[in-house]
């Protein structure tokens, strides 16, 4: 008798176990109106895996994937038969050493060096099959793929060593083994392990780097160090712990900037105290140095200049600032909501009429504070100055500041600001000429 398994739907596939695993489907397929078919016969497919191993690795672990997930009687059976098939190295199916490794399966591992596989073999990151097993905390893997001959120190494509790849995952029994067998971790890039430990706020594991001879004061490959890191993250106590370490903060890296002058920039007031405490200088601090301004941790985590604020002393009276110290207020919301609020609950207590209130706080404006750059002379860095009442005058601000004549006013992103009644409080501006 005919018994309905499933109904396939636009984009399905079906056959996939009798063209992966070499075993008879258990079902029958008729369509029931015109239907268009892409047919892949086993010797095509074969063909192309075999030119593609590393395709053949992600084909066969999402099948594995697909059949788990399928949670069905019939293909947990399936399932089961050809792990058991894939262990004794009994698939016709191309496999990697990676598909071992990635699978923690020793034994398949085993089948495949003793076929005489490369236990060098890297998948298309550079990342060999020992770089997997040591990141999967595999020591039965691990043994195996040292006795075939693997190397403890081979790098991927960003500098990563197995034995790195095992102190992050914290397996400490892979550690033990790799170190024994030679591994080292300064055969990675060493300045790279201290940066990802900076921005992953991990002390411990800056100290897991020095505790296997690594030096965290190490340019990395992008050229700059882990203390530059620290200082853009703001990060006071890992700032310390790599001055204890000799970090030298005069000195420069790829990017021109040196740790003192960079915490000096970006206004990191308590780690600059903290330099001055435990390397004190004499030297006058390059801020912005004209070589090469724009390094990647400026883009991201550059501060606003550290200036103090300005207002008009009738103003300052109006506002109520006492003991000599000004306030300026951030925006006019005299028109929004919280104002007319606010304007009401003045007129109770006596303070006038709403009408009284937003004109008074509309004739005594009081300025915006903005900060601009130039395109043209990205070397000088930021200004920070006052708005004034034009675009006009703005750029002849602007041209004053960075000592060449500007045409337009962008915003950071790129817009063109056309009327300064849309400029706010706090906006950061770029002033470029009109070439530009």
């Amino acid at each position: 008798m005919d018994q309905v398994v499933g109904e396939l739907k636009m984009g399905d596939v079906c056959g996939e176990v009798g063209v992966l695993c070499c075993r008879p489907q258990l079902f029958n397929v008729r369509t029931k109106k015109v239907s268009q078919l892409l047919r892949l016969d086993r010797s095509s497919f074969f063909n192309i895996v075999k030119t593609n191993i590393g395709d053949g690795t992600i084909i066969m672990n999402n099948l594995l994937q697909h059949l788990k997930e399928r949670r069905d009687p019939m293909m947990t059976a399936i399932l089961a038969d050809i792990e058991h098939m894939l262990t004794q190295g009994r698939m016709d199916m191309p496999l990697s050493l990676c598909f071992a490794a990635n699978r923690g399966d020793d034994l398949l591992l085993r089948q495949l060096l003793k076929k005489g596989m490369d236990p060098n073999e890297s998948d298309s990151n550079g990342r060999t099959v020992l770089h997997i097993a040591a990141s999967k905390g595999s020591v039965e893997c691990i043994l195996l793929l040292l006795d075939f001959g693997a190397h403890p120190n081979r790098k991927d494509s960003e500098g990563n060593v197995p034995l790195w790849d095992a102190i992050v995952g914290k397996h400490e029994a892979v550690v033990k083994l790799l170190v024994d067998n030679g591994a080292t971790i300064s055969s990675g890039d060493v300045g790279q392990f201290a940066c990802f430990a900076v921005e992953q706020g991990s002390l411990d594991l800056l100290k897991e780097i020095i505790k296997y001879g690594g030096d965290v004061t190490l340019l990395n490959s992008l050229g700059t160090t882990a203390i530059h890191t620290a200082i853009s993250e703001e990060n006071v106590e890992i700032v310390k712990f790599l001055l204890e370490q000799g970090t030298d903060i005069d000195k420069a890296d790829v990017h021109g900037w040196t740790p003192r002058a960079l915490a000096e920039y970006q206004g990191h007031g308590e780690i600059k105290e903290l330099f001055n405490l435990m390397q004190p200088t004499s030297k006058e601090t390059n801020v912005c140095p004209p070589e090469a301004p724009f390094a990647p941790y400026l883009m991201k985590y550059q501060s606003d200049p550290a200036i103090p604020l300005f207002i008009h002393e009738e103003t300052a009276r109006e506002t109520g600032s006492s003991n000599g110290r000004l306030r300026r207020r951030a925006s006019f919301f005299q028109n929004s909501l919280i104002g007319f609020v606010a304007a009401r609950q003045r007129h109770h207590e006596g303070g006038g009429g709403p009408e009284y209130s937003s004109t008074k706080i509309a004739n005594s404006r009081i300025p915006s504070r903005i900060t601009i750059r130039c395109l043209e002379k990205a070397h000088i860095g930021r200004r920070a100055v006052l708005l004034p009442d034009s675009i006009n005058e703005l750029l002849d601000i602007g041209a004053e500041k960075f000592g060449v004549s500007l045409a337009k006013v962008l915003t950071e992103d790129g817009a063109l600001i056309e009327d300064i009644e849309v400029i706010r409080d706090g906006d950061h501006l770029v002033l470029a000429t009109s070439e530009n």
